[in-house]
């Protein structure tokens, strides 16, 4: 299976949209087809086998729009790209204003006076806005004729033609009773509405445009001793590029000389800067503060990170919410079902009623305010705009249907190691106080030898101290390990090791008791058959973890806690964290299905760390990776948070709820404009005085689009 992105030109409203979809997914081949009316793409899912992509192409093309693979997005090409979107709607504004304005002021404020070839003149200033300004609405009708639907420009042309013409009939037959100035006002209108909603719409894609200029055009490269510019494109993996203070770091790499304070905001939304020396990895995109170093690029060109999670918002933007499929089937029926109604209309006035200049007006302002333009915008808008805040809080969220199902969820698991606590061990306790660094250096100079995960904390923690050779070192499977240190033996691991060799620890067993309650793990140190101290160790509990725990439990969500750890190190990690529900002694592999358990209550998220706990994450609802963005956690879960920080999780959650609020509001003003606008449109009201006129339809169809893309870019200020 492959997944082709296309770009659609002609799209204006959500039958567009939805024709395009219904298109695609009649191509033998495809599986899935999303398209998004405001960013004018389609996602397709297809079998090569059966399909290509100009079998996409055509049948876009065939549906009535066009259809162009998508490029590679660069900044200057995405900049242009909406720049000539804008461009072109603002030349056919003033081109459309400037004969419309005459037509207005005639019809409207010269009613009355006698002006000589009025009707002429009228018809000669109607045709331009017409046939030039209303071109492509007349083109993308057609279309949809040919392909046997209809939308949104089929209602305009209707509408307006219905205007136009019946004016040049009376005009040509002598009559006075001219409605040039609606069809012109129509198409002037919503033109207008259009460059107002592209405007908005470009600040809905704000945050792709910011993560595309964050991609610097040039590199500084070290050969030979001497620095060489080069374009940043051209950077290959394993290239050792320099970077001075304020400049940005082109690819992603090891810092190989030199360190500095890295600004990597727009990456993990983290403020304060990340301090970096060498080994340390740098992320392409991020500013270097201060210092001047060198890299070794190991990343580059649609490998870095930067390049990964602008195609994963991308690739949000374009997937569509499970709440959108309700708005899409009734927009497939909505315009059909409009022309019913304008017919009926016309037929009541005209002929019921025996008003052809009544029927005539309510048959326009039904057509013309029950274009379904906010409608298709509802959902992915807010959806861009909610996925692009979180891109820049370090929230990637990589479709609609995590973000709609996030604000469901009830429960959430955290796996422990490395989600809660920091995933290393650390040097807790040593006892005897007194005594710590003569234990710490037998404990140090035995755990040289030792590859296990324990021996790097005893020796962190003994930097600074000389340590001793040892002979003759050998490790104890499940008890620990031994060696020989100038003449002596000595003894390192857990109670059981004590109870083998059978070393007196009668004074130790209390306190490495008390320790393990703790969650510890205690190493017992003994010097042949006695034992002189205690060395403990534990995995410890970020910072941010208890905040994030909380802030979820205000929420109103249930939080678990995972872990493999026996049940007296979950029971005290759980104490300490706040947490009252844990599973312990926990397999890998078992993960899923206490997930699997938990959803019989509600929807399940999972936060874990995208190593080990992939089965876990597919399982849930929703899988959050919590994994500084590391490839692993980029390519597990539907979220993942560039930060390891469990308040982002709280973040995503309440960024869910809000972005889900706007999509329910959003689509309530929409149903609600119609279901009021069509009634005063076909005169239901008309008995009490309540017309609609043509021409304040045309507006309010217009507005209607810009207030529901204006409703959805409020949750930039939302804070999350």
């Amino acid at each position: 299976m492959k997944r082709a992105y296309l770009d659609i030109e002609g799209m204006h409203c959500a039958s567009c949209s939805a024709n395009v979809q219904k298109s695609l997914l009649k191509v033998k081949g495809v599986k899935e087809a999303n398209v998004n009316l405001p960013l004018k793409k389609a996602s397709v899912l297809y079998d090569e086998s059966a399909a290509n992509v100009k079998d996409l192409a055509e049948a876009v093309r065939k549906a009535g729009y066009k259809a162009a693979v998508s490029g590679k997005r660069t900044k200057t090409k995405a900049a242009r790209s909406e720049e000539k979107e804008i461009s072109l709607i603002r030349n056919k504004l003033f081109f459309s204003l400037f004969f419309t304005v005459p037509i207005f002021f005639i019809s409207m404020f010269l009613m009355g006076v006698h002006i000589p070839f009025e009707g002429f003149i009228l018809w000669a200033l109607a045709t331009p806005v017409q046939f030039v300004s209303g071109l492509d609405f007349y083109k993308s009708a057609f279309s949809a004729l040919k392909a046997k639907t209809a939308n949104m420009d089929s209602l305009i042309v209707i509408g307006t033609s219905a205007a136009y013409f019946y004016s040049v009939y009376v005009v040509l037959t002598g009559g006075m009773d001219f409605y040039f100035e609606v069809s012109a006002v129509i198409i002037s209108m919503v033109v207008l509405g259009r460059f107002f909603e592209a405007k908005a719409k470009g600040r809905t894609t704000e945050a792709i445009r910011k993560l595309i200029t964050m991609k610097p055009d040039s590199a500084n490269l070290f050969i030979k001793g001497k620095e060489i510019r080069v374009n940043a494109d051209d950077v290959m993996a394993g290239d050792v590029v320099v970077v001075k203070p304020g400049e940005k770091i082109p690819v992603d790499g090891i810092i190989v000389w030199g360190s500095s304070s890295v600004d990597e905001s727009m990456i993990t939304g983290e403020s304060m800067p990340a301090e970096k020396k060498k080994d340390d990895p740098v992320t392409g995109g991020t500013i270097n503060m201060l210092g001047h170093f060198r890299f070794r690029a190991t990343k580059v060109g649609e490998n870095t990170t930067l390049a990964k999670i602008i195609r994963l918002v991308e690739e949000a933007q374009v997937s569509k919410a499970p709440i959108q499929r309700f708005a899409d089937i009734v927009s497939a029926y909505f315009v059909p079902a409009v022309m019913v109604i304008a017919l009926l209309t016309f037929l009541w006035w005209w002929l019921l009623a025996d008003e052809l200049g009544l029927a005539f007006i309510t048959v326009v302002s039904v057509l013309v305010i029950a274009c379904p333009c906010a409608l298709g915008l509802a959902t992915p808008t807010a959806i861009m705009v909610g996925t692009g805040k979180g891109a820049k809080s370090g929230i990637l969220i990589k479709n609609g249907e995590a973000l709609e199902t996030m604000h469901k969820a009830r429960h959430v698991i955290l796996d422990k190691t490395g989600t809660i606590t920091v995933g290393r061990p650390e040097v807790t306790d040593v006892f005897p106080a007194e005594k710590s660094e003569e234990i710490l250096r037998i404990a140090g100079s035995l755990e040289k030898g030792s590859e296990h995960p324990l021996a790097d904390a005893v020796l962190r923690n003994a930097k600074g101290i000389k340590l001793r050779a040892v002979k003759g070192f050998k490790a104890i499977p499940g008890h620990g390990i031994s060696g020989n240190i100038s003449g002596k033996n000595y003894f390192m691991g857990n109670l059981r090791l004590m109870d083998k060799i059978g070393a007196k620890a009668a004074d130790l067993r209390e306190r490495a008791k008390m320790l393990e309650d703790e969650g510890k793990t205690v190493m017992i140190v003994a010097e042949g058959k006695k034992a002189v101290g205690i060395v403990a160790a534990a995995d410890m509990i970020k910072g941010s973890s208890i905040q994030g725990i909380e802030r979820l439990k205000r929420m109103g969500i249930n939080v678990y806690m995972m872990t493999g750890d026996n049940k007296r190190t979950a029971r005290a990690i759980a104490e300490k964290t706040g947490i009252k529900r844990y599973f312990a002694e926990v397999m890998p592999e078992n993960k899923a299905d206490y997930v699997k358990k938990l959803q019989k209550k509600g929807k399940v998220i999972m936060v874990g760390d995208g190593i080990n706990d992939a089965p876990a994450l597919a399982q849930a609802d929703v899988g959050i990776a919590i994994g500084s963005g590391t490839d692993v956690a980029l390519e597990s879960g539907d979220v993942v948070l560039m930060r390891d920080d469990l308040r982002d999780v709280a973040r995503a959650v309440k960024l869910s709820r809000a972005t889900m609020s706007k999509i329910k509001q959003n689509l309530f003003w929409a149903f609600f404009y119609n279901a009021l606008g069509i009634p005063v449109a076909a005169g239901v009201f008309y008995s009490i005085g309540w017309l609609l006129n043509p021409m304040i339809a045309a507006a309010a169809m217009a507005m209607s689009s810009v207030s529901v893309v204006g409703n959805s870019l409020l949750l930039r200020m939302k804070r999350i």
